[in-house]
């Protein structure tokens, strides 16, 4: 597998156009293409100039789903949230790479991939490939961040080894391989975090991809509801308040 980071021109909030740089791509079969959502967010408008938010808070009650309130974070540094059952610091909301503006995330996620890939397939011809909206997560315990899938379309993003016998034939019970965060993570890892200007990487001889016309608008298959979590009593320990208000 190969993994190309693509350099492009900037995307000033708060509102661009990303189709030109999408063009440009060299796509090819059994590839994906893995786009920042912080070019996606911008495409679709979802910026807020700083200078007229009074309280960022308030925006990150607004944007997240369900958030714990500052002074349960150590040193009050983020608001902890969840969104799209995705947990994460701040709704998503970044700073970083836009000019004065504060980027939130996609409306959308998994439209907006859909909508990348049906304007890639109408102008590359290309027909089995997909498309992955990342964006930069960090992990319970651990230092650092790396790349999520937030948004996904063309391909399956399980790999099921439930059934199947390990090396010493035992059987398989609940393992399952995430293809779409483990992409993302590496296609992040070669994009960068600072000033590369690299928003967009192809990952090309995805051979191993099952590749298909799936529809994740109505069904996300990498997310748990919090009663079959593993991690779910820590998530449903905290003090968690309703947001979108």
């Amino acid at each position: 597998m190969i993994i190309k980071p693509i350099k492009t021109r900037q995307f000033k909030p708060p509102k661009d156009d990303i189709r030109d740089a999408l063009l440009e791509i060299p796509l090819v079969e059994k590839s994906v293409l893995a786009v920042t959502s912080k070019i996606v967010a911008i495409s679709e408008g979802r910026c807020v100039k700083i200078s007229d938010i009074k309280d960022k808070d308030n925006l990150i009650k607004r944007e997240a789903d369900f958030y714990l309130d500052r002074q349960k974070v150590p040193d009050g540094y983020v608001m902890l949230t969840i969104k799209n059952n995705i947990l994460i610091p701040t709704a998503g909301i970044d700073e970083s790479n836009s000019n004065g503006y504060y980027t939130l995330w996609p409306e959308k996620p998994f439209s907006a991939a859909k909508k990348i890939y049906e304007f890639l397939s109408k102008n590359s011809g290309i027909k089995n490939f997909g498309v992955i909206i990342s964006d930069s997560h960090t992990t319970p315990l651990r230092w650092g961040t790396m790349g999520i899938a937030m948004g996904f379309w063309g391909f399956y993003p399980l790999k099921d080894y439930r059934g199947s016998d390990d090396i010493f034939g035992r059987k398989l019970k609940i393992t399952q391989s995430n293809i779409a965060d483990a992409l993302a993570a590496s296609a992040v890892l070669l994009m960068g975090e600072g000033k590369e200007q690299t928003p967009i990487a192809l990952i090309e001889n995805a051979d191993f991809l099952q590749f298909g016309n799936y529809d994740f608008e109505k069904e996300n298959p990498l997310a748990i509801g919090h009663d079959k979590d593993i991690y779910g009593p820590f998530v449903n320990a905290m003090e968690w308040k309703m947001g979108g208000k």
